[in-house]
């Protein structure tokens, strides 16, 4: 079984119960939680909004593909009620797949490591919280001392 890397991200309605039945439904997939870190509130990135978000990374162990577990997580986002219109929108739940085990892959539809996952301390913090010595397989380097040279100053506060 593999093992990957998810970021969980919600800033509408009733976040914690987004992010709550989003964890429910990727377990009935094929998909094995293995450890959860604390949930996060942060500030909007990359786009002004009056909802903060709240975070939880998760990793999983799964026998499905990169892009099969892709296409599993969309499939709940757009179950959860999840619409994409404008970039960088208000959202109900964001399933990123942040890393898939020490892989690198570019396609059309999917990236990964994450691009961005480096300079967004809403995402290394709760990774670093349950994968710190995680190897980055671009960067060369562990989540932990990716969150040490962030250039990302975000509050970050543990719910």
């Amino acid at each position: 079984m593999a093992k990957a890397i998810l970021l969980l991200g919600s800033n509408l309605g009733d976040r914690n119960e987004f992010l709550k039945n989003a964890i429910s439904e990727i377990q009935t997939n094929d998909i094995y939680i293995i450890f959860k870190s604390s949930i996060y509130e942060t500030a909007p990135w990359g786009k002004e909004s009056k909802n903060g978000y709240l975070n939880q990374a998760i990793m999983i162990e799964t026998n499905l593909q990169p892009q099969a577990l892709l296409e599993i997580l969309q499939k709940i986002e757009i179950e959860l009620g999840r619409t994409r219109t404008i970039r960088w929108e208000d959202r109900v739940i964001d399933i990123d797949i942040l890393l898939f085990e020490n892989e690198n892959i570019q396609t059309k539809t999917l990236t990964i490591p994450h691009p961005e996952m480096q300079n967004r301390r809403f995402a290394l913090i709760p990774v670093c919280e349950i994968a710190s010595e995680w190897y980055h397989p671009v960067f060369e380097t562990t989540i932990q001392k990716l969150l040490q040279i962030c250039p990302d100053q975000g509050e970050v506060k543990r719910q």
